[in-house]
């Protein structure tokens, strides 16, 4: 029994170190994206060549190559804890969770951005659809689509990608910086 409580002391031990260092590498990977900032507004004008050298390749697929999400399979789709939406690209604001409603599509859906210069739409006639993309006002990355059929008072639905979101828990420190899962 001693040997038994010995091992099972042993491996979790192991699993405690694993889980820390899995973390110090996430952590220190967010510096391989220098473009990363929630305090800069500024335009960034980054190659898709340098993007793909930076991101995560799910992230890249959609942000970059206007992929998509398979429905009902991102993070926050169905989430409802309270906190921020940032670009998982280049960390530009986005949205509030108390704009975010449940719209049963299978895709993170809000029904307005933070600020109204946080995104920027463009027509899009692609797979014999016409719909208004949304793209991020500050690097340009593939978010979703919006559609006229949200809420009132606007009735906007902005459908999201999960993995092209970072999110940020409102009781977690403002300033703190979020351990990234959209960079290699």
């Amino acid at each position: 029994m001693k040997n038994i409580i010995n091992s099972l002391a042993i491996i979790m031990a192991l699993c405690f170190l694993g889980s820390f260092e899995s973390k110090a590498q996430a952590n220190s990977s967010q510096t391989q994206n220098p473009y990363y900032s929630r305090t800069d507004t500024s335009k960034l004008n980054v190659s898709n060549a340098e993007w793909k050298k930076i991101l995560k390749p799910s992230v890249y697929e959609v942000a970059r190559l206007k992929g998509t999400e398979r429905a009902f399979t991102g993070k926050y789709w169905d989430s409802d804890v309270k906190g921020t939406y940032y670009c998982a690209v280049c960390g530009n604001e986005l949205f509030r969770s108390d704009a975010k409603f449940s719209s049963t599509c299978g895709w993170p859906s809000f029904f307005e951005t933070v600020r109204k210069n946080s995104v920027l739409y463009k027509v899009d006639n692609s797979h014999g659809m016409h719909r208004t993309e949304v793209l991020c006002a500050r690097c340009d990355s593939h978010l979703g689509h919006i559609f006229d059929d949200g809420p009132a008072p606007n009735h906007k639905r902005f459908c999201m990608n999960s993995n092209v979101l970072d999110f940020q828990p409102f009781n977690q420190a403002k300033n703190s910086i979020k351990t990234k899962s959209n960079i290699k």
